[in-house]
């Protein structure tokens, strides 16, 4: 009887070794950080003044596998966003030269539109100067032709500027021929008051008699 006893208690005595072992072996384990049973062991870990290991250590079962494709694709959309952003910047600089290339041939188209005008302005008068030329030639040509009192006539209904550019083209043709001039004879049958006054805007040599 003695004998069954003694086995008995060796048996309690495994089982309570057994569970200690177990208990210390999961602490152990947790401690590493190989389980995860910290929850339950915390006040323990406390008690006994420990920090448990908090990062996971992989296992043969469990490896931990770095995710390259998920790096490599990080690595990829961060390098797409500043690729991105230097095409933005591209973009917007071509645009600000664009806008300057628009400006600098908006100016140059105004200033050969000017430039036509005051071509186009400057032929006109100078045809109309050429025009004026020959009409006061052909005047002088008619007024030479014909009886001095008719040619005075005529002379009388035109205003002053044009009597005087007659004058001095009647006068040049006849320097150039080296006949005598009908100027003063056409001054002498005018009334004095308009000989006058048409004898001293031509000494002035005016531009304009406006």
């Amino acid at each position: 009887m003695a004998s069954r006893s003694g086995g008995v208690g060796k048996s309690i005595v495994l089982l309570v070794l057994i569970i200690i072992l177990t208990l210390l072996g999961l602490l152990w384990f947790d401690f590493l950080g190989v389980i995860h049973a910290k929850k339950y062991f915390s006040p323990l870990y406390k008690l006994m003044g420990l920090s448990p290991q908090t990062s996971v250590s992989g296992t043969a079962e469990f490896p931990i596998v770095a995710d390259l494709d998920e790096d490599r694709l990080a690595v990829r959309l961060e390098a797409l966003d500043a690729r991105t952003e230097e095409l933005n910047q591209r973009e917007a600089e071509v645009k600000r030269l664009e806008s300057e290339n628009q400006q600098i041939a908006q100016e140059l188209e105004d200033r050969r539109i000017s430039q036509d005008e005051r071509e186009k302005t400057f032929n006109n008068t100078l045809k109309q100067h050429d025009d004026r030329d020959k009409n006061i030639a052909q005047i002088s040509a008619n007024l030479n032709g014909m009886n001095p009192e008719a040619a005075v006539n005529i002379l009388l209904a035109m205003d002053d500027q044009d009597v005087i550019d007659v004058l001095r083209k009647t006068e040049e043709d006849a320097q150039a021929s080296g006949k005598s001039s009908m100027v003063a004879y056409w001054l002498s049958l005018m009334p004095s008051e308009r000989a006058a006054k048409i004898s001293e805007k031509s000494a002035n040599k005016p531009i304009s008699l406006d």
